[in-house]
């Protein structure tokens, strides 16, 4: 005979240990993504010099807008609808979401060849190479958030580390021949050869022709997740632009110092944020009461890991600081208080986020999303015409806190929508 507590306890205890697991090859499949990502930089920026390595971040840049563009239309919607979902519902869905990534890369890649071939020169050479590359990369991309959906983080990091063996002969290579081009290929043949290998791990083949019928099914939510995604790699870099015009290009190396300083804790943050969705979506349908204290958990953990992280930092001695980033270390160092204040005020938005995309919220969620980035924008300008570096640092530490705080009033509002949704669902005859 077993009592009903005693039932529960273990049963409990394995969910627990479940959810640490995933969040644990999360983070695990970020630090080796962040490892080779590092990695190429740094060799690249050895073998070519400061402007042929400005020629290949352009075409890095590039990348990552395009990989913006690919999840919020393609992988985004995957993880919020089709997380711990039956084997078979999660196939179909995944057989078409990596085909919306290999469409998005072949339109886009379409477009950079010509625009690159346009160009000419260097520059030119770059963007069409990136072109060619660009279906491999984003498939490679969409092979990890499908693995996270269905809770098997192991074998998103395991192809993360194969595109890290493949980069090593790859970049050796492209060391000989001593270009752009090489480089660029180098980096996406290495990524094909992931996206391929991801292929056999899942078992699917990606359905080009389903693209078409996923954008339609989740264009309530992938052109939201599209804009918002966007939208937030560009207040980055309208700052950024803005800085520069305002202060000058030094400014912009100084506030990038203290973003370097913190690199190791936001390798954590883009970790977690690789299944941080997929565990809300879990907590929805299994337990949808204890989704609210889900997110405020999460969101406020990460906070004090950034308070903890920023101490940390406060207390290093300047010689550890000269020595991580030399000359700018002195104009970097007065901004580590309001960059962590801005990290940790992140770290309260990201698990209002997750809760919303959870709830399938797209239209509070971009509404969210486009407050904080404009207020990103305004208080990193504002601050930086007011008061230079140090004021635009302090804008965007308040503007981040005042952004999160809108998230999270806009999952309080989601969270009573839907608990009132299922009550008159219940009444139903």
């Amino acid at each position: 005979m077993t009592i009903e507590g005693e039932e529960t306890r273990p049963t409990a205890a394995s969910a627990g240990r479940g959810v640490v697991g995933r969040l644990s090859w999360g983070l695990a499949d970020q630090a080796a993504s962040s490892l080779s990502n590092f990695a190429v930089g740094i060799y690249v920026a050895r073998s070519l010099g400061v402007t042929a390595f400005g020629v290949f971040s352009l075409a890095w840049v590039t990348y990552g807008v395009v990989l913006s563009v690919s999840r919020g239309v393609g992988t985004d919607p995957l993880v919020v609808r089709f997380s711990g979902v039956p084997d078979a519902s999660w196939r179909g869905a995944v057989a078409r979401s990596s085909g919306t990534a290999l469409g998005v890369g072949a339109a886009i890649g379409t477009v950079c060849l010509a625009v690159g071939l346009a160009l000419g020169g260097s520059v030119g050479i770059a963007f069409a190479c990136l072109g060619v590359m660009l279906p491999g990369l984003l498939l490679q991309d969409a092979w990890r958030y499908a693995f996270f959906a269905a809770g098997t983080g192991r074998k998103a990091f395991v192809n993360d580390v194969v595109w890290g063996v493949a980069l090593v002969p790859a970049m050796v290579l492209a060391a000989r021949v001593d270009s752009v081009a090489a480089f660029v290929l180098a980096w996406g043949a290495s990524a094909a050869v992931a996206a391929l290998y991801g292929c056999l791990q899942s078992g699917i083949r990606p359905q080009l022709t389903g693209a078409r019928q996923w954008l339609r099914t989740h264009r309530d939510l992938g052109y939201r997740y599209l804009v918002e995604n966007t939208c937030l790699s560009g207040a980055s870099q309208l700052r950024a632009y803005g800085l520069g015009a305002i202060v000058g290009v030094g400014a912009v190396g100084a506030v990038r110092g203290s973003e370097l300083l913190l690199g190791p804790f936001l390798a954590v943050l883009m970790g977690l944020s690789l299944v941080t969705v997929a565990e809300a979506a879990r907590v929805l349908r299994q337990a949808p009461h204890r989704l609210g204290p889900f997110c405020l958990l999460l969101g406020g953990g990460q906070a004090v890991a950034a308070l903890l992280w920023g101490a940390a930092l406060l207390l290093m001695p300047d010689q550890v600081g000269e020595f991580v980033l030399g000359d700018v270390w002195q104009s970097t160092s007065p901004l580590i208080v309001p960059a962590v204040l801005g990290v940790a005020g992140a770290g309260l938005g990201t698990g209002a986020a997750a809760g919303l995309r959870a709830l399938a919220a797209a239209r509070r969620s971009l509404r969210s999303q486009l407050f904080a980035s404009a207020c990103y924008v305004s208080g990193g300008l504002g601050g930086a015409a007011v008061a230079g570096t140090v004021g635009s640092a302090w804008g965007v530490a308040v503007a981040t806190l005042c952004g999160s705080a809108v998230w999270g009033l806009q999952l309080r509002t989601a969270l009573r929508e839907h608990h009132q949704n299922h009550i008159r669902e219940v009444r139903k005859p």
